[in-house]
């Protein structure tokens, strides 16, 4: 490719974006820290749910089942989207379907494959507003890994389900998935009122319940998430000037205000469902053009470009006037902002991309 050309996405960007291969670089990384670093820099990396590969982990997963018996489980094909394939349990006999495919021969599982799936312990006490479950999803853009150069956006939205949550019953996925494509199907849907917050509106709302101290520690808790996941997999990405990635993370909350990493998606959509969803997208869209900066028009000093802000730089980027940790462990206020509301596009010069996007209401794709 020439100097000038650039592409969304790593050649192995599913390290990070398969569930099943984040979950396993994340518990190397984790083992990693605690040898170098120790057990309180590894536990840094405890915001994923305990997780297993199935059908290669079952027996493992079968013994931990049994320590815990009659929590709820949840089960996720490892490469799929849109909530597909997704189911929760809390009887073994509901994946029987596993332990018999153990058992077959060679010859039979190359007739018939099996799809991957992780089964993963489902958070029974997620953070609940309106009596309704709720994920977050932020956007991280990745420009490099060797060295590692990650920008945080500041601006995100909350997706709601449509229906309050209860743990009596587990069968219905407009309780239990937040994914607009699944709760778009609901019966009692309204197109009109949706099922996002904006991400400023949510802080507002869990500052007025929490104060602002509580609130703080749990963004920062958050940006610790992006750090430590991104460089779990850095040695492992094929790292190319000419690539960078637009990650969706998608954050879970629990009651004590403790964020879970629930999956890391390498195409977000960006279909609008909402005027603010469209006016989300379409500055996220024109603001990473901007730093991907085929025109090289960047210095390569800014710490801010539009709405995103720069949080490693192969090392911690600090806000203004914090002191850096030069140890590099995170105890540190990054500089990320996520939250703060962006005034429009902003455009650190006159942008030679000119974005066309339909401003649709349709939520095709997974949100």
């Amino acid at each position: 490719m020439d100097e000038h050309v650039r592409i969304s996405h790593f050649r192995n960007h599913y390290e990070l974006t398969r569930k099943n291969y984040m979950v396993k670089n994340l518990k190397r990384f984790r083992k990693q820290l605690e040898r170098e670093m120790g057990k309180l820099e590894a536990a840094k990396c405890d915001f994923f749910p305990k997780t297993f590969e199935l059908p290669s982990d079952y027996h493992l997963f079968v013994e931990e089942f049994r320590k815990t018996p009659g929590i709820t489980w949840i089960m996720k094909p490892v490469a799929r989207s849109q909530g597909k394939g997704i189911f929760l349990f809390r009887k073994l006999k509901d994946i029987m379907d596993w332990r018999k495919d153990v058992g077959r021969s060679d010859d039979q599982k190359d007739d018939i494959p099996v799809e991957n799936y992780v089964a993963q312990r489902y958070i029974e006490n997620p953070y609940l507003i309106g009596g309704r479950k709720f994920d977050l999803r932020v956007y991280v853009l990745v420009m490099s890994y060797i060295p590692l150069r990650a920008w945080l956006y500041r601006d995100g939205f909350v997706r709601f389900s449509n229906t309050r949550f209860t743990l009596s019953s587990i069968d219905d996925h407009y309780v239990h998935l937040t994914n607009v494509a699944v709760q778009k199907t609901s019966p009692d849907y309204d197109p009109e009122k949706g099922c996002k917050w904006m991400i400023q509106r949510f802080r507002q709302f869990l500052t007025s319940k929490h104060g602002p101290e509580a609130v703080e520690t749990l963004f920062q808790d958050m940006d610790n998430i992006f750090i430590k996941s991104l460089q779990s997999v850095q040695k492992v990405i094929i790292s190319d000037k000419h690539c960078f990635e637009l990650y969706g993370y998608d954050i879970l909350i629990d009651q004590d205000l403790k964020p879970w990493l629930l999956e890391v998606n390498a195409s977000p959509s960006l279909v609008a469902s909402s005027q603010e969803d469209y006016h989300l997208k379409t500055c996220l869209l024109e603001d990473t053009l901007h730093i991907v900066d085929m025109e090289a028009r960047l210095t390569g000093k800014e710490k801010r470009v539009g709405g995103f802000d720069l949080m490693w730089n192969d090392g911690p980027v600090s806000r203004e006037g914090e002191r850096i940790d030069i140890s590099g462990t995170g105890n540190f206020v990054a500089n990320t902002h996520l939250d703060e509301k962006t005034e429009a596009c902003s455009q650190p010069w006159s942008s030679p991309y000119q974005l066309q996007i339909t401003q649709p209401v349709s939520t095709r794709g997974s949100c």
